[in-house]
């Protein structure tokens, strides 16, 4: 929700750092490469018990996701290879998260399980409406995206809830999952009406 009501706002700054990085010589892929290890030391963080380090770093990988994706419409060079990283390493720096926590938190496990699985339905579900409408709609970005209650911007605030108040990891790892899965049968509703 809030990466589709609220990009406007931050668009300036995401294309400010998007100029720079094309300045300084860096193509879109090596900003996602750079995202993806980025968020990956947020869940290493998240293991050695240094919780705002570990926010902090989660939060730099997300905005230089949304970096990589301004450079690549800039320099016009938005590829599939590139939505695949893209995509593929959002997922990495998920699980790398999840699993810290359920390493951490071992009583957890369960319903860390639960929203992992609720996070593969709703990308299952957001894939393939993507890959199927793509001569349907148009949108900016590498196939159509479908808007939803629980976006990336609300993840990594649940995520940091999560890694900042450890004792309250199960109550919003499981408010996280049902959030996810309410925005799977959002997009499930909306690709009824796309596709048929």
């Amino acid at each position: 929700m809030l990466d589709t009501h609220a990009r406007k706002y931050v668009d300036p700054a995401i294309n400010a750092a998007a100029s720079g990085f094309i300045s300084a010589g860096f193509s879109p892929n090596s900003v996602t490469i750079l995202a993806f290890f980025v968020g990956i030391s947020s869940s290493i963080l998240v293991f050695f018990d240094l919780p705002l380090l570990a926010c902090l770093m989660l939060w730099i990988s997300g905005y230089l996701d949304a970096v990589d994706g301004s450079m690549a419409r800039m320099l016009k060079k938005s590829t599939p290879m590139g939505a695949l990283l893209d995509m593929t390493f959002d997922r990495f720096v998920e699980i790398g998260i999840i699993m810290s926590l359920g390493i951490k938190f071992p009583d957890t496990r369960l319903i860390l399980l639960f929203l992992s699985c609720s996070i593969i339905f709703s990308m299952c579900v957001f894939l393939t409406v993507g890959a199927l409408s793509s001569q349907i709609k148009e949108s900016k970005k590498s196939f159509y995206y479908q808007a939803g209650l629980a976006e990336r911007t609300e993840g990594f605030i649940l995520f940091s809830l999560m890694i900042l108040f450890p004792s309250r990891v199960a109550l919003i790892a499981a408010l996280f999952a049902v959030l996810v899965v309410i925005t799977g049968f959002q997009r499930l509703k909306e690709a009824s009406r796309i596709l048929n």
